[in-house]
């Protein structure tokens, strides 16, 4: 299990303070917000080792500060957006860790890809160079409804076992936040998105 703790709207003595407790994956919302931080730490604490995620929707003239100064882009749903990261990342630097946001509740206000888009969008993004497509991400609607959010999860861990017998080699599960991380655990997650419950409530 893999614990990124969700940064966004605390600033960068935060992050120090978590990463001096033995945390390494950050996730931010806002690209400037990150670059800014990444900046601010680089000063505080240029000692840290710290790998990046990007976790929120992605705009078209953003690609290139993503491909440039993030390990792992979490929220791809749409392969223009997939291969423009393609282009833009370095040569130098290893493939960036891509993962496919799905919007598994079927929500109009929320990003992702439709379940049924999803298999030939996967295949898609893993035939481009200079990305490794890791897995599926979703965020399914709130509830408190335990059963409900176990069966937004088993969906998508249905969709990421259908990837992997049709023989992508994906290895990450990214689902679960504070409110809801045990139901998401239950059901397979290999990675959870925690903000609330580390940094306390947002500013």
């Amino acid at each position: 299990m893999r614990l990124i703790a969700v940064s966004k709207t605390f600033g960068a003595a935060a992050v120090v303070a978590a990463a001096r407790c033995g945390q390494h994956d950050f996730g931010e919302n806002y690209v400037q917000e990150a670059l800014d931080k990444a900046a601010q730490l680089r000063a505080l604490a240029p000692e840290l080792e710290l790998t990046w995620h990007f976790i929120g929707p992605i705009q078209s003239n953003k690609t290139r500060a993503l491909a440039a100064h993030f390990d792992w882009v979490q929220s791809v749903d749409r392969l223009k957006i997939a291969q423009r990261l393609s282009e833009q990342r370095s040569e130098e630097r290893p493939p960036l860790n891509v993962l496919l946001q799905v919007n598994i509740s079927g929500e109009a206000s929320k990003s992702g890809a439709a379940p049924d888009e999803v298999p030939a969008l996967a295949a898609s993004i893993a035939a481009l160079p200079r990305l490794r497509l890791r897995g599926l991400m979703a965020i399914p609607a709130p509830t408190t409804d335990p059963r409900q959010q176990r069966a937004a999860f088993a969906r998508l861990r249905g969709l990421f076992d259908e990837l992997r017998a049709g023989g992508l080699r994906l290895d990450t599960l990214s689902m679960g936040m504070s409110d809801d991380l045990e139901a998401a655990i239950a059901e397979g997650s290999t990675m959870v998105r925690i903000g609330t419950a580390i940094f306390g409530a947002r500013r």
